[in-house]
C-alpha cells in the first residue's frame, strides 16, 4: 500500500508499507451510545479485502480474497466450499510475505438481478515491453466483466470474461484497486500512481511540477494516480458525456478525478448526498481521506495531506508549493489527515489508512451517518490495526478511535471494509501481514 525503501529482498517487503500513520485524535468525541462488538461471519480466508452483497434480493454476500478467489456467503450460513469465482490462475504470481497485487475488488452491475453481470479488478501478468529501456512492466491492471448464468448462480464460468479496461503498471505496489458503481450508474475505478517510493524508478514520467520531478498522478495522459468513471454498457465501454475531460485532446477521457498516490479503498455513502469518500495512502508524513468530486485535483505529488511534499527528502516539507495546477485547478485538501508512523514528530500510529464506509444501518443508531475507516496496523509485524469513526461535515472532519466493549484492542491487520444493502458495516481482517496462512476473517460491527 505504501513504499519508502528499495526492494532488495522479500524481507524488505515488511518495510514497503512504511510511512503511513493515524493519530489518535479526539478520543473523547466517540459517540457515547456507540459501544459496538464484533461478530465473525467468515473465516479461514487468506487475505480478504472486502465483502459485497449482490443486488438481487438473495441476501447473498461475496468475499474478495486477494489470493484470487471470490467466496459466496449465503444468508445465515457458512462460506461455500467452492469459490464463486476463481481467478488464481489469471493473476500475477504473488509474494506471500507482502504484496499489493492480486484480486482487489468486485462490483455487481446495478441490474445484476436481470443481466447477471459483475466486474472485478485484478493484476494480471505483465505484457511485453516496459516503461523504460531495460525495464519491464510489473503487472497489468485489468478490469473485467463476467456473467453469471441463471443455471449456475453460485459459480462463474471463466469463459464469460470480457476485458473492459487494461493498463500497464510499472511497480508491484500502489495499484489502487477499488471498483464501485456510483448513484449515477457508472463504474468508478481507482488506480494508484504506479508504485515505488517518492515517485522514483521506471514508469514515472514528467509532469508540470518541476520541483518534484517525475510522477503520474498529475499527468492527465496517464490513468495512474486517478479515479476513473466509465459506462460499462459499451464496447468495451463508453465515456460519460459529463466526464471532466470527455472531449479533451490532451487528457484521458476516462478521468473523473486525479492527484492520488494510492487510492486503495473508496466507497459511496448510501445516504445523504451519496458522496464519494476515498482513503489515499501517503508517503512519510500524512495519510488522508478525501471527498472526491468531478474534476478535482487532490494534490499528489505536489502535496501530501495539507503540506508541500518534498521528493528530495520525504521527511521534510517544502516551504512553498503551488495552490493550483498548471491548468488553474485548485489543489483540494483532504477532509481529514492522519499522522504517519514515519512522521518525525514520532506520535503517529499507523502504516496505511484504509478507506471505509458511512454507516447507514439500524443496529447502531448512534453510528448512523458516521464514516468508519481504519489503520492497517501500527507497525510492521503485529496485527494491531485500528478502527476510526469520523463525523462528516462541510469542512474538516473530527475523528476518533472506535473502541469495542468486547475487546481491549482490535487485534487484526485491517485490510478493507464492506457494507450490506441494509447499511451494516463489515471489516476484512487478517492476523497475517501478507498472504501466508488462512487467518483472514470478515467481522461485522454489531451492538
Amino acid at each position: 500500500m505504501n513504499t519508502r525503501f528499495p526492494i532488495p529482498a522479500v524481507l524488505a517487503l515488511l518495510l514497503l508499507t512504511s510511512a503511513l500513520s493515524c493519530k489518535r485524535d479526539n478520543d473523547d468525541n466517540t459517540p457515547v451510545d456507540v459501544q459496538p462488538a464484533l461478530q465473525v461471519v467468515a473465516e479461514n480466508l487468506v487475505s480478504p479485502l472486502s465483502i459485497v452483497e449482490a443486488p438481487d434480493g438473495s441476501r447473498r454476500m461475496f468475499i474478495v480474497d486477494q489470493a484470487g478467489k471470490i467466496w459466496l456467503l449465503p444468508p445465515g450460513g457458512s462460506v461455500a466450499a467452492t469459490p464463486f469465482l476463481d481467478l488464481s490462475s489469471r493473476i500475477v504470481p504473488l509474494m506471500p510475505a507482502y504484496d499489493e497485487r492480486g484480486l482487489l475488488s468486485l462490483a455487481f452491475h446495478p441490474n445484476f438481478s436481470s443481466n447477471g453481470k459483475l466486474y472485478v479488478f485484478y493484476t494480471a501478468p505483465p505484457r511485453a515491453g516496459g516503461p523504460a529501456p531495460g525495464a519491464s512492466w510489473d503487472n497489468l491492471t485489468r478490469v473485467s466483466e463476467f456473467t453469471v448464468s441463471p443455471a449456475t448462480a453460485n459459480t462463474v464460468d471463466l469463459a464469460t470474461e470480457r476485458v473492459v479496461l487494461e493498463y500497464d503498471h510499472p511497480q508491484f505496489n500502489h495499484n489502487g484497486g477499488t471498483l464501485a458503481f456510483g448513484p449515477d450508474g457508472f463504474l468508478y475505478i481507482s488506480i494508484g500512481d504506479g508504485g515505488n517510493k517518492d515517485d522514483v524508478g521506471p514508469g514515472h514520467g514528467p509532469d508540470w511540477y518541476a520541483a518534484n520531478a517525475g510522477g503520474n498522478a498529475q499527468n492527465l495522459n496517464s490513468l495512474l494516480g486517478k479515479v476513473l468513471r466509465i459506462d460499462v454498457n459499451g464496447t468495451p465501454y463508453n465515456i460519460p458525456a459529463d466526464n471532466p475531460y470527455a472531449t479533451a485532446s490532451n487528457a484521458r477521457h476516462e478521468i473523473y478525478a486525479f492527484g492520488f498516490r494510492n487510492p486503495y479503498r473508496f466507497s459511496f455513502d448510501m445516504g445523504g448526498t451519496r458522496q464519494l469518500i476515498l482513503g489515499d495512502a501517503g508517503q512519510s508524513l500524512w495519510e488522508e481521506v478525501n471527498v472526491v468530486t468531478r474534476g478535482g485535483n487532490y494534490g499528489w505529488n505536489v502535496r501530501e495531506g495539507r503540506v508541500c511534499f518534498n521528493t528530495d527528502s520525504d521527511l521534510l516539507v517544502r516551504p512553498t508549493c503551488p495552490l493550483q495546477d498548471s491548468a488553474g485547478n485548485l489543489l483540494q485538501d483532504p477532509v481529514l489527515v492522519l499522522k504517519n508512523l514515519a512522521h518525525p514528530e514520532g506520535d503517529g500510529h499507523t502504516t496505511v489508512v484504509v478507506g471505509g464506509n458511512v454507516y447507514r444501518g439500524s443496529a447502531l443508531p448512534g453510528l448512523v451517518g458516521s464514516y468508519v475507516f481504519g489503520a492497517f496496523s501500527q507497525g510492521f509485524t503485529a496485527p494491531d490495526g485500528l478502527l476510526y469513526v469520523a463525523t462528516p461535515s462541510g469542512g474538516t472532519w473530527n475523528f476518533s478511535e472506535l473502541r469495542f466493549r468486547d475487546r481491549s484492542t482490535f487485534g487484526y491487520f485491517v485490510k478493507g471494509f464492506g457494507q450490506d444493502l441494509s447499511g451494516e458495516v463489515y471489516v476484512a481482517v487478517s492476523s497475517s501481514l501478507g498472504l501466508a496462512g488462512t487467518t483472514g476473517k470478515i467481522v461485522k460491527i454489531i451492538p
